[in-house]
Formats: structure tokens, sequence, C-alpha cells
């Protein structure tokens, strides 16, 4: 790789240790180039020994971040995690691959984002036209339910703390809400009451398997398959969940 590729300031991906850090080239003159990693790091080189497995320009793609990481250009585990970590700056959790998404935990609430004009917005859109969310996945298989006709599943997984039960929560918020919307005034009362044993039945369950980790105070210690039944009026009639 030429030094006139390496210009002061250029966005390159370094690979050291068998990891690719996103890093700046901060200085090239005299046959020696320093780069500086985005995590503190300072690494410096002799030009002569930079090889195009050591150093690789940055796409735009990962310079900018995109709300799909199946569009990445750079496709590594260092573009993966730099794309997260800098939505993640920008409270911007969630972030899809594909069709499925990505969520890292902020611990802290972030105003706005599941509230009830969330819901009504992500109602209204296909999963992919407006900014990554759980909603999202959420509405794309409550929709699927009827254009496929086929019984739908949502799949969460992840490590302690990560969120998967609030994640869980969540889905039934969703789904609780585009089943009451389904409903006639005169129904809503007599469904509610079933999406609301569902949804408190959870924290019950959670009392006689939940434990204290590093990460998390309440960390469920086993599995959790929940089943929901809808009627061909779009409301949730019954469920059930088993460990």
């Amino acid at each position: 790789m030429q030094c006139w590729i390496l210009k002061m300031g250029s966005r390159v991906w370094l690979r050291e240790n068998n990891q690719h850090y996103p890093s700046t080239v901060h200085s090239c003159a005299e046959g020696v180039i320093v780069f500086r990693t985005d995590y503190g790091q300072v690494f410096t080189y002799k030009q002569s020994t930079i090889t195009h497995q050591k150093v690789t320009p940055m796409h735009q793609t990962s310079v900018e971040s995109v709300e799909d990481m199946a569009t990445l250009v750079d496709l590594h585990e260092g573009s993966i995690m730099h794309n997260l970590f800098q939505r993640y700056q920008q409270d911007k959790i969630y972030t899809y691959i594909g069709s499925i998404v990505a969520s890292v935990n902020p611990y802290k609430t972030i105003p706005g984002l599941y509230d009830c004009a969330a819901m009504e917005r992500y109602s209204k859109h296909h999963m992919g036209e407006i900014a990554p969310h759980i909603f999202a996945v959420a509405n794309e298989c409550y929709r699927c339910l009827w254009k496929r006709h086929d019984n739908q599943c949502i799949l969460i997984s992840g490590e302690s703390g990560a969120g998967k039960t609030e994640s869980t929560k969540l889905i039934l918020k969703f789904l609780s809400a585009m089943s009451q919307h389904s409903l006639e005034m005169s129904c809503r009362e007599k469904t509610f009451c079933v999406e609301q044993a569902i949804l408190e039945s959870s924290p019950i369950m959670e009392a006689f398997g939940n434990a204290k980790t590093v990460y998390n105070s309440n960390s469920s210690r086993f599995g959790k398959f929940i089943q929901l039944n809808i009627c061909q009026k779009g409301n949730i009639q019954g469920g059930r969940i088993i460990d």
C-alpha cells in the first residue's frame, strides 16, 4: 500500500491481534505512519512494512454507520461492533441485520422510544421503511399472520442482562395494542383482561427462577416459550407460557 493512499486523517481498518480496529491516520511522514484507533490506542509502523492485510481503507458505510448492517461493505467483526457502537452513542439502540434486529441495552430510559406515538407509527409501516425498532419486528410478525396465513415465531436471544425479558414485554405490549385496535369498543374490556393476565404472569414466573448476576439483579434462569392465540379478527383470545 502506497503512502499517498494513507493521507493524514484517512479512516482505515487496522488489523492487530486478529482484530480490526477503526482507526485514523494520525501522521504519515518520513516513511513512518502513526495510527490512532477510536479506542485510544496508538500504533506506529514503517511504511515499508504495511500490507493490505494490515491496513485497509474504511468504506463510507462504516464511516457514517448504517441502519441495516447487511448493507455494510466492510464485513467483519470489527465493522459490526463499530457500527453498533456509533449508533449506541446516538441512543439508537436498534440495528437491522436483514430481517433480524440487534438490540444493545442502554441501561437507561430513552424518552419517546416506546410510547403510544411510537406504537402508532410502527403499526403503519413495513419493516425497513423507518428506523429499526423492536416494534417493527412485532408488527411484521402480526402482519404475516394474515399475509401468509401461518403461525409466526419471534426468537429472542442474548447474554445475561442483554434485555431479553424486557424485549419480550415490549413485543407483548405492542401486540396487545394492535389487538385492542382491531376490536369493537364493546369487546375490548373482556379481551383486555386476557392480555393483562399474560403480561402480568411473566413477573410471577420469573420470581421462581431469577437470580442476581454481575450484570443484572433480576436475571432469568430459564427459557420461556410464550404462545398467543389470535383470532381471525386480529385480537388476542388466549395464551400460555411454558418453561
